[in-house]
C-alpha cells in the first residue's frame, strides 16, 4: 500500500477492499467509542434523569400555575422594588433638563395665605412662564370648578395651545371623575389617573385611555405623554403605528408593548387602557423644581423655561397628592412618598427617553417563558440534589443556586427585562425537596432490599461500601447477576441430629442461636457475608457484592476466609467450655472453604427474593465440609480446596489429605486440612 498525498492506494500485496478496512475499522472504532461511553452513560443515568425530569416538571408547572392565580404577585413586587432601589443605588442618572417642575409646598401656600390656589395666581404663574417661551405648559391642578378672583385671566391664560389641562377618569369609588376646565380645547385635554397596585404602589404608567364620563373625548392620552409629544414634536417625532404590531404605538424607534395580565411578576391585574412599566428616572425626583413663590417672583433663570417641558402640581403634604412608590420601604425610605406631579415628571421623562433611544422599554416576560425559566433553574436544583448527599455540600449548592437566581433576575433587570424571582427559586425548593423525598424512599426501600438479601450480619465496612455503591448495583429493584471470583465458607455441626433427639426444643434453640450469633460475628470480623443458614449451619461468601477484581484482592479474600475459620474453631473451644461447665456435650463443627468463579444477584420475584450465589464452587465447598464425615481430627475440622490453596500460599499451616473425589464430581480435587495460621507467613501469588 502506497501513501499519495492524503490518498491511499492499494498495491499488488492489499486490495482495495482491504486498504480500506485497514483505514475504515481504526476510524469507525474512534467514532464509536465516545458514543459507546455515552449511550452507556446515559442508560446508566436514565431512570435518574427521569425522575429529575418529572419532579421539575410538574413541580415548575404547579408554581406557574400558583403564579398565574396572583399568589406570587406580592412577592414578586417586593423583589422588583429590591431591584428598583439597588438599580438607583449604583446607577445614577442626571437630572431631564428638558424638564422644569414648579411645586406649590406648604411654604407657599401659607405665604399666599390661598387654599386652594385662586384662578387668578394660577393664571400669573403661568404668564410668568410663557414669556420665556416653553415648549409646554402643564397644569396637574383641576380647574373645572371656577376660584376667584381671576377666573377671566385664567381662562384667557388657557387658551394657548401649549397648555395642557387634566381631567379625571373617575374617582376613588369608581364614579364619574372631574371634566377638564370649560376654556380648553379639546386638543388640550388629557388625564391625570394613576394605576395604583394593591400594595398601594405606582409601579405601571397609563398612557391612553377610554373616558366613559367625558363622551365629548373618544380617547384621552395621559397628562405626561401629551406633554411629551409636543416636545417631541419640536423633534419632529411623532407617535406612530408600530410595523411589529399597527394596534401598538410606536415613539422613535422603540415600540411600546402594552403590558398584559400573566406577564412579569403581575398575574391578575387590570390591563385595560394602554399600560407599560414606569421606569423611575431618579428616587426623588427626575428634573429640576423651583417653588411657585419663585415662578412668581421671577426668580429664577429664563433658560430653565425656554424650549423645555414645564409641569405645575401641588407638592404640599397638606394636599394629600402622594403615592407610594418602589422605593418604599428601603432602609431610608421607609415612609417615601412621591407628589403626584413628580410623578407625572417621571413619566415624561420616561417617554422621551424612549422616543430618543436614550432608555429601553422595560420588558416582561410571557407565562410561557417564566414556565420555562422555572424549569431550567428547577432541573439545576433537582439535578443538585440528587447527585450532591452531603448535607453542607447540598445546603452550599442550593444556597448558591438561589443567589444564581437572585443575580440572574438583577442581571435581566439592568437591561430592562423583568422576569420572577420568588417562582423559581420555590421551584427550586420544591423540585430538591421532592428528589430528596424521593431518594429517601428509595434509599429506605434499598436498605430494606439489601437486608433482605443480604441478611444484617454483614459487616460495618462492607454495609458502607454496599451503600456508597447502591445505585451501582442495584437496578429496577434488584440486584443484577454479576460474575466474579469469590470464597466460599460452608460449617455444619457433627451430630446435630442426635443432639436435637435428647435437647428439649426450647434449650435446642437457644444454645443454637447462642453458637450461630458467635460464628457470625466471627465472619463479620472478617468482612464476610452470612448468606444463608441451613439449620445448625450456615454460608458465608466473602469477595461479595463488590466484586473483587485482582488477583491480590481476591487472595485477601481467600485468606480472611481461612482466618475466619480459625476463629470460629476459637469461639466453639469457648462455647465448648461453657457447655462442659453445664454437663452439656461437647459440639463438633466442618467447615469447608473453596475459592473459585460464581454468579451472584437476587433470585426470586418481587413479593420474595434472596441474594442467590450460584455456580459450581458453591458445590464444591459445601462437599469439602461434608467430605469423609468420619476423619474428625478435632473439634473444628476446616477443609479447602487447591484453589484456595494457591490464594493463600503459605499463610496458613496445612495438612494435604490428597486428591479426593467429591459427591456429584467426576476430576479429584486436591484437599488440605488447615491447622493453624503462619506465624512467618510467605506472601501469595509470588
Amino acid at each position: 500500500m502506497t501513501y499519495l498525498g492524503n490518498r491511499v492506494e492499494a498495491t499488488d500485496d492489499l486490495s482495495t477492499r482491504e486498504a480500506s478496512v485497514v483505514i475504515w475499522k481504526p476510524l469507525k472504532s474512534w467514532a464509536t467509542k465516545p458514543m459507546q461511553r455515552y449511550w452507556g452513560w446515559w442508560r446508566s443515568q436514565s431512570a435518574n434523569l427521569m425522575v429529575i425530569g418529572v419532579a421539575s416538571l410538574a413541580l415548575s408547572s404547579g408554581v406557574a400555575a400558583l403564579v398565574q392565580l396572583g399568589l406570587l404577585e406580592g412577592l414578586e413586587q417586593k423583589a422588583y422594588d429590591q431591584m428598583v432601589r439597588l438599580r438607583q443605588a449604583t446607577r445614577s442618572l442626571p437630572p431631564d433638563d428638558r424638564l422644569l417642575i414648579v411645586t406649590v409646598t406648604e411654604e407657599d401656600l401659607e405665604t399666599l395665605a390661598e387654599f386652594p390656589l385662586t384662578d387668578g395666581t394660577v393664571a400669573r404663574a403661568i404668564n410668568q412662564l410663557q414669556q420665556h417661551e416653553p415648549v409646554a405648559i402643564g397644569l396637574d391642578m383641576f380647574r373645572a370648578i371656577p376660584k376667584p378672583p381671576g377666573r377671566d385671566a385664567l381662562g384667557q391664560a388657557l387658551q394657548a395651545d401649549n397648555i395642557v389641562v387634566i381631567a379625571q377618569l373617575a374617582n376613588s369609588t369608581g364614579g364619574p371623575g372631574i371634566p377638564p376646565p370649560v376654556e380648553s380645547a379639546p386638543g388640550q385635554v388629557s388625564f391625570n389617573d394613576v394605576v395604583v397596585d394593591a400594595d398601594g404602589k405606582v409601579r405601571r404608567a397609563l398612557m391612553i385611555a377610554e373616558p366613559t364620563a367625558l363622551p365629548e373625548h373618544p380617547y384621552l392620552f395621559s397628562f405626561s405623554l401629551q406633554l411629551a409629544m409636543r416636545y417631541l414634536a419640536t423633534q419632529d417625532l411623532m407617535p406612530t403605528a408600530s410595523p411589529e404590531n399597527p394596534d401598538y404605538m410606536q415613539l422613535g424607534e422603540t415600540t411600546l408593548w402594552p403590558l398584559q395580565s400573566g406577564s412579569g411578576g403581575y398575574a391578575r391585574i387590570d390591563d385595560n387602557g394602554y399600560q407599560v412599566m414606569l421606569d423611575y428616572r431618579d428616587r426623588v425626583t427626575p428634573a429640576r423644581t423651583v417653588t411657585l413663590q419663585a415662578v412668581l417672583n421671577d426668580q429664577f433663570d429664563p433658560a430653565w423655561v425656554r424650549g423645555k417641558v414645564v409641569l405645575i402640581g401641588i407638592t404640599a403634604p397638606s394636599f394629600k397628592d402622594l403615592f407610594y412608590t418602589p422605593f418604599t420601604g428601603g432602609a431610608s425610605d421607609a415612609n417615601h412618598q412621591m407628589p403626584g406631579v413628580i410623578l407625572h415628571g417621571q413619566m415624561v421623562s420616561q417617554w422621551l427617553d424612549l422616543a430618543l433611544g436614550d432608555r429601553p422599554l422595560m420588558g416582561l416576560s410571557h407565562p410561557w417563558q417564566e414556565w420555562l425559566w422555572c424549569l431550567g433553574w428547577a432541573l439545576l436544583g433537582g439535578t443538585l440534589a440528587w447527585y450532591l448527599h452531603h448535607p453542607i455540600t447540598l445546603t452550599a449548592s442550593e444556597t448558591g443556586v438561589f443567589i444564581a437566581i437572585a443575580v440572574s433576575g438583577y442581571a435581566l433587570f439592568l437591561t430592562q427585562g423583568w422576569v420572577p424571582i420568588i417562582a423559581p427559586a420555590l421551584t427550586v425548593l420544591g423540585t430538591s425537596g421532592v428528589v430528596l423525598a424521593y431518594q429517601a424512599q428509595q434509599s429506605f426501600r434499598q436498605r430494606q432490599m439489601m437486608q433482605v438479601l443480604l441478611g444484617q450480619a454483614a459487616s460495618p465496612e462492607i454495609a458502607r461500601a454496599l451503600w456508597e455503591n447502591r445505585d451501582r448495583l442495584i437496578k429496577s429493584g434488584k440486584l443484577p447477576g454479576q460474575s466474579m471470583v469469590a470464597t466460599m465458607l460452608f460449617t455444619d455441626l457433627r451430630g446435630f441430629s442426635s443432639l436435637a433427639e435428647i435437647t428439649p426444643p426450647e434449650q435446642l434453640l437457644e444454645w443454637l442461636n447462642h453458637y450461630l450469633e458467635a460464628m457470625t460475628d466471627e465472619i463479620q470480623i472478617h468482612h464476610g457475608i452470612v448468606n444463608k443458614f441451613t439449620g445448625d449451619g450456615l454460608l458465608a461468601v466473602f469477595g461479595v457484592p463488590i466484586a473483587s477484581t485482582t488477583p491480590d484482592e481476591i487472595a485477601a479474600d481467600a485468606q480472611a476466609a481461612v482466618a475466619c475459620a480459625l476463629g470460629m474453631a476459637t469461639r466453639l473451644q469457648t462455647i465448648n467450655r461453657e457447655r462442659q461447665a453445664q454437663h452439656h456435650p461437647r459440639l463438633e463443627m466442618r467447615v469447608g472453604i473453596f475459592t473459585g468463579p460464581v454468579v451472584v444477584g437476587s433470585v426470586g420475584g418481587h413479593q420474595r427474593m434472596e441474594y442467590g450465589i450460584i455456580g459450581d464452587s458453591v458445590n464444591i465447598a459445601s462437599r469439602l465440609e461434608s467430605v469423609d464425615k468420619s476423619r474428625q481430627p478435632e473439634p473444628c475440622r476446616i477443609l479447602i480446596g487447591q484453589d484456595t490453596l494457591d490464594y493463600v500460599g503459605d499463610a496458613f499451616i496445612t495438612e494435604a489429605w490428597g486428591d479426593l473425589v467429591l459427591k456429584g464430581r467426576h476430576a479429584p480435587l486436591g484437599v488440605y486440612r488447615v491447622i493453624d495460621r503462619r506465624t512467618d507467613p510467605i506472601s501469595p501469588l509470588t
